[in-house]
């Protein structure tokens, strides 16, 4: 990736990065880095324990641009963004059930923070491109239109989904409508609206990467939270506790390794014709959530599966049409599902630090 003649343009270039201390932003800022870029932090370190973005994100709150403050603070922003010439907006309150839960605070972070952002954005004549985070959560379930019909050249292919997942899962196109169905999805519709207004009336180029289901090392668990699938099951799997399958386990997922979504994303930064478009960042494989439960086991022999039921704003899932993302950056994911899981429990073995304190206790709990 180095030696692409594009991501040359990033040596010597600041990046502002904002949740750039999270899992996603702190495997961006170490890309930027091998690129020779410098990247500039805005987070608040309030998602997890410090030790988790010390010894596993790799942050160290001493690091001079490393900026710990909110993001809904135009102070703050606007000297964040003094010296930057990108910027990648990653910061959000990114749990799905924490949204559902707190929908204010998703609408202080995600919606207030955004525009807090954009304003400072607009008025700064140097960021040569924006890039925004968003999520499939703004698909939800889709709808018909987004199945492959029971035309001839299609028979074969629904009837291979429905042999295999159960339904013909929807495949998400870009111009696909948006029908979030959480908090969170809801967050991030407004969001790459907000977006396309803002810079679009200042001429400020801009790009909007729609993330499917993220995954990887060195990915940590969050007490009351159902995302992250393989990092809980993995978990869960390595304390002996069984698997959740909520709802059976019947959900579709575009699982995309974090390393991959970090490429993808400091591509959108360069790519001459990702300007002013919305890219799919997703591997275009459907993996059902039980399929998931099943290659975790394999790393970890006996484990019980356990049927739950689906929570709120929890959606069936679809997968990714990935033709404009190829086209757009000239690339795709290389790392698959399986070698994925594989490295990820390969990881958590070696480092069970990475095993809150509070599932060590539930499991100690369980074999009381």
């Amino acid at each position: 990736m180095v030696h692409d003649p594009q991501l040359k343009e990033l040596a010597g270039r600041t990046v502002l990065v904002t949740g750039g201390a999270g899992l996603i932003g702190s495997r961006i800022t170490a890309c930027l880095r091998r690129l020779g870029a410098r990247p500039v932090s805005l987070c608040m370190l309030d998602a997890y324990p410090r030790h988790v973005y010390r010894d596993l994100f790799g942050v160290d709150a001493a690091d001079p641009d490393v900026v710990v403050g909110n993001i809904q603070d135009p102070g703050v922003v606007k000297k964040a963004l003094a010296e930057s010439d990108y910027v990648i907006h990653a910061a959000a309150l990114a749990d799905v059930a924490a949204c559902t839960r707190r929908p204010m605070a998703a609408i202080h972070t995600n919606i207030t923070g955004t525009q807090v952002l954009l304003d400072a954005v607009a008025a700064c004549e140097r960021i040569r491109r924006f890039v925004l985070v968003s999520s499939a959560s703004v698909y939800g379930n889709g709808n018909p239109e987004d199945r492959p019909r029971p035309c001839d050249e299609y028979r074969s292919v629904r009837q291979l989904l429905e042999a295999v997942y159960g339904r013909v899962p929807p495949r998400f196109h870009e111009y696909s409508p948006l029908r979030p169905m959480s908090v969170y999805g809801n967050t991030k519709a407004w969001g790459e609206t907000q977006t396309a207004l803002a810079l679009g009336a200042v001429h400020t180029s801009f790009s909007v990467v729609r993330y499917f289901s993220v995954y990887g090392e060195p990915q940590v668990i969050k007490e009351n939270s159902h995302s992250w699938v393989v990092a809980w099951f993995a978990t869960r799997a390595a304390l002996g506790l069984p698997l959740h399958l909520n709802g059976g386990g019947r959900q579709i997922r575009d699982l995309v390794h974090v390393e991959d979504i970090a490429t993808a994303t400091v591509r959108a930064l360069v790519a001459p014709r990702a300007h002013n478009e919305t890219i799919n960042v997703g591997t275009g494989i459907p993996t059902s959530i039980r399929t998931v439960a099943e290659l975790v086991a394999e790393r970890y022999p006996g484990t019980r599966f356990v049927e739950t039921p689906m929570p709120p704003g929890d959606p069936l899932g679809g997968y990714a049409a990935t033709h404009r993302m190829e086209a757009i950056l000239g690339w795709r994911p290389t790392i698959t599902v399986k070698e994925g899981v594989a490295r990820y429990a390969s990881w958590l073995d070696k480092t069970p630090e990475a095993i809150p304190a509070w599932l060590r206790a539930e499991s100690e709990a369980a074999t009381v």
